[in-house]
């Protein structure tokens, strides 16, 4: 489905106030967000990169997302300080950069540091949404292309990590990219484009090693374009692998040629083809496969460059067998009131929760309505289903059950579908699907303001049904969060400056009980009193007098961990309620006979 030759303002003008929409939101949460797990590892690992010109530090994820947070930091005359923690860090041992990012965050500030850090990550992610509209514009038409950018830009997910300094949204914006590209390719050949694919290619693969799994994919659709060739642009020139012959135009031999080129087709390519005849159909599949090959050579150039074209040429094959090199094998993780090493499920559940149930609602509609459209053609089917099905069965089966952010390169495709299924129902003659579009369209704005700024622990309502339906809010079912998952699902650190503004405001002086799931120290926000870790909450069957500031991820997952090893330490957290939550990320209780009664 091609778009008009020139797009009516009005849709340009909606798309720039989503824009304008999603990169306020993006960045007036970053501002009073702490430092996530991740955050001061990918921080330090970036600027070390530009100090030594070298990739030794956080080898096990590929150096592209790290250095635009360290280029951010150079430029704005940040340098990390000559401790032993840094030097362990240049030297190549794990965790160090831990130490050294923290290091850079305490003596600095956190909000300059995380100011510049972020700052290239909110473009990152505003340039995804414009590219998410662009191409939903060149596939689907300009409504479905607003309606996918109106969902990006609503996202709580993508909300949440548009301006962490992780590789998760990063992966999302150059996967998305790379298709595009291909797409681009597909309709418009030229050796141009083909650099540019394959530029991409690179860049994607320089995000994080789980993109592997896609450059297969781009292979399958180049193939498959062979036998579902998708509708060209006017003027296109042939692929270099094709037949030399187009298909004559409805008008008949007399018509303006399809190629583009202004005369007859009877003349153009309906001339009488040579004598050795057209390309065989193996020459045809050998010359697609050299295409792809020369993509794959383009991107490994880009990557060669992002490594700093370092003496080792498989730099990049010796980070890949470093991935997980800092993760717990015998982890156990939440979902449901279980723990396992790992749920078949996880992703599917993750999805269904963590997602607003009206962006769920038109992603199905909208695939069903896709899938059976006459006016799409397979190619862009396939293109819109088949890269966010590979990394969905890919993380489903492989992944550790870390969270939602392992689907954020999965959301643009799911996005762009859900675009379709709006425009099907706005453009409806009947009165019942637009107006059940507009309700949708509302339901989507109120979970992202009642959740702002706290949308990493946003949950929808189905979280709380049906047992604990009151729970219910504006925010959806984030209160009930806990209940189903741990992990950055609720809570991933980035509450510490929230918390030390509920303190000041409501217990100034008073010192606290803290249970934190994260990598930076407390102490750096002012926060005064004693880090608890899980054995010391685990003995607790009856909690101590005093006041608690609990991490959603530990209200979690403690109680399943104290039922299996002491018998039911913590369950506390489970019955007791809450006298805050702050944040959505820490929940406050105060214990009676600590001279203060429960509020």
């Amino acid at each position: 489905m091609a778009p008009s030759a020139r797009m009516p303002r009005r849709y340009w003008i909606t798309a720039a106030l989503l824009l304008s929409v999603f990169f306020f939101q993006s960045y007036s949460s970053s501002l009073v967000k702490s430092p996530t797990f991740d955050e001061p590892a990918h921080i330090g690992a970036g600027l070390s990169y530009w100090q030594t010109g070298a990739i030794t530090a956080n080898p096990q994820h590929p150096p592209l997302l790290k250095e635009m947070a360290g280029l951010s930091l150079l430029a704005a005359g940040f340098r990390l300080p000559d401790s032993p923690a840094v030097r362990s860090m240049e030297a190549g041992i794990t965790g160090a950069e831990y130490s050294a990012g923290s290091e850079l965050l305490r003596d600095r500030g956190p909000a300059p540091v995380l100011f510049w850090a972020r700052l290239p990550f909110i473009f990152l992610a505003t340039l995804l949404g414009l590219l998410v509209f662009w191409w939903g514009r060149e596939m689907l038409g300009e409504t479905a292309a607003l309606g996918a950018l109106f969902l990006y830009a609503f996202s709580p997910t993508i909300l949440a990590h548009s301006y962490l300094v992780t590789t998760d949204a990063g992966l999302a914006a150059f996967t998305t990219l790379f298709f595009f590209a291909l797409w681009s390719y597909l309709r418009y050949p030229s050796w141009r484009r083909m650099a540019a694919t394959g530029a991409a290619m690179g860049a994607m693969l320089a995000a994080k090693f789980s993109a592997l799994a896609l450059p297969p994919v781009g292979a399958v659709l180049l193939f498959a374009s062979l036998r579902w060739p998708p509708q060209r642009l006017p003027g296109s020139p042939r692929a270099f692998w094709e037949r030399d012959t187009v298909a004559p135009p409805e008008g008949g031999k007399n018509a303006p040629c399809p190629c583009g080129s202004g005369k007859k087709y009877k003349v153009c390519h309906g001339a009488k083809p040579a004598a050795d005849g057209p390309p065989s159909t193996s020459r045809t599949l050998l010359r697609c496969g050299l295409a792809f090959l020369i993509m794959c050579a383009i991107a490994g150039v880009v990557i060669e460059a992002f490594y700093f074209f370092p003496s080792d040429p498989f730099a990049y094959l010796a980070g890949l067998r470093r991935v997980n090199a800092d993760h717990n094998p015998n982890a156990l993780y939440v979902m449901a009131g279980q723990m396992k090493a790992h749920f078949l499920s996880y992703f599917a559940v993750v999805y269904l929760l963590k997602e607003p149930l009206a962006s769920i609602a038109l992603a199905a509609y909208g695939l069903v309505a896709l899938w059976r459209s006459p006016k799409l053609a397979l190619l862009p089917k396939l293109f819109l289903l088949a890269p966010p099905a590979v990394l969905f069965a890919g993380y489903s089966i492989g992944a550790d059950d870390l969270g939602v952010r392992y689907l954020i390169p999965v959301l643009p495709f799911v996005y762009l579908i859900g675009g379709w299924g709006l425009a099907r129902l706005v453009t409806a003659s009947s009165l019942w699907p637009r107006a059940a579009a507009a309700l949708l369209a509302l339901w989507m704005v109120v979970a992202a303001v009642g959740i702002y700024p706290d949308h990493l622990s946003y949950f929808n309502e189905m979280a709380c049904l049906p047992s604990h339906a009151p729970e219910i809010g504006l925010d959806g079912g984030t209160r009930c969060g806990p209940l189903w998952l741990n992990e950055h699902n609720v809570d991933w650190g980035q509450g510490l400056e929230q918390l030390e503004t509920w303190l000041a405001r409501h217990e100034p002086g008073r010192p606290v009980r803290l249970a934190y799931f994260g990598s930076f120290q407390p102490q750096v926000y002012g926060i005064r009193g004693q880090v608890i870790g899980y054995q010391d909450l685990m003995r607790l069957k009856t909690p101590d007098p005093g006041l608690y500031a609990i991490s959603a991820h530990v209200v979690a997952g403690l109680p399943l961990i104290g039922e299996r090893y002491t018998g039911g330490g913590g369950a506390w957290l489970r019955t007791m309620r809450p006298t805050a939550i702050v944040g959505h990320a820490f929940y406050i209780y105060d214990i009676p006979g600590s001279g203060k009664p429960v509020q």
